[in-house]
């Protein structure tokens, strides 16, 4: 039981707000892509999927950040006692458990089309490199925006099996948006990070982090924006636009204090409601499609 817990706290399991941010990605380039005129069996089925594929490739990814970071959260309060940081998990066990939960997410990934599942594949080495970015790089969280949206692809092509420029557009949208809250959580180490010579978006811009993060924001919602038109939706969907940029503008940037690791890492998650507006947008807005 002990061991157990040493491993649901090194996948980080009791924080969900990880793969679920993951998992949205999926669930919107699904949404965008599905036919609701169809049995909706696939659909839900295809969204389990994701769902499951999220936690695994999120576990796996967790642990393999951990390795890769094991020197540098020795030295960062917030990290120090993370099991590989801590010793109580070597890191033959984390790699036996991280190849285990790659192979188990494998024999779900294998139910899509050979689109998806290459799409799939080619983005995992940008998943478990993105620890080493930050090392030489201001730009980790660019990088992060990249890797981590690259669900919405999946979603899409699962369905579709070709990408288009709708997809294209939210893509570059969601990296923007992811661009913006990552640059947010890494205000909480910022300190610990400047004397390890870590690199962030949260060092580069911590004297104007609201501007930069408004700019960011900026173009997530423009691109939402454009993604309506390209699907001709009502105009219903731009009107719970207008819901999700009060909450990014008005919640998260004026309520910023980055001298506060908990008011930071609180506007971080906020993020989980802004993703599932954002789906149940799509979800409403496929219903009274043309």
């Amino acid at each position: 039981m002990k061991h157990l817990s040493l491993f649901i706290e090194l996948i980080r399991l009791k924080k969900p707000i990880g793969f679920m941010l993951l998992f949205w990605p999926c669930a919107w380039g699904l949404t965008l892509a599905y036919n609701f005129e169809n049995d909706l069996n696939l659909y839900i089925f295809f969204l389990i999927l994701f769902f499951f594929g999220s936690v695994l490739m999120r576990s796996a990814g967790c642990i393999v950040n951990d390795i890769l970071d094991k020197k540098y959260d020795k030295k960062v309060f917030r990290t120090k006692n993370r099991p590989i940081a801590s010793g109580k998990i070597s890191i033959k066990l984390g790699i036996f458990y991280s190849v285990l939960l790659c192979i188990i997410a494998f024999l779900i990934l294998i139910n899509f089309n050979y689109l998806t599942i290459s799409l799939a594949i080619a983005s995992m080495p940008f998943a478990f490199t993105y620890p080493l970015i930050k090392r030489i790089s201001y730009w980790p969280q660019l990088f992060l925006g990249i890797t981590f949206n690259f669900g919405l692809l999946l979603g899409w092509t699962s369905i579709n099996n070709q990408i288009d420029l709708v997809i294209i557009v939210l893509y570059i949208g969601a990296i923007f948006w992811t661009l913006g809250f990552d640059t947010i959580y890494g205000f909480q180490d910022i300190k610990d990070d400047e004397i390890i010579g870590v690199k962030s978006t949260s060092i580069k811009f911590k004297n104007n982090p609201k501007l930069v993060i408004l700019l960011t924001y900026i173009i997530f919602i423009n691109c939402l924006i454009y993604t309506g038109i390209l699907m001709n939706f009502k105009i219903i969907y731009f009107l719970i636009i207008c819901i999700i940029a009060i909450q990014l503008i008005f919640y998260q940037i004026l309520k910023l204090n980055i001298l506060i690791p908990n008011n930071c890492y609180k506007i971080f998650k906020s993020n989980n409601f802004v993703a599932l507006i954002i789906f149940l947008n799509f979800l409403i807005a496929k219903y009274f499609y043309v």
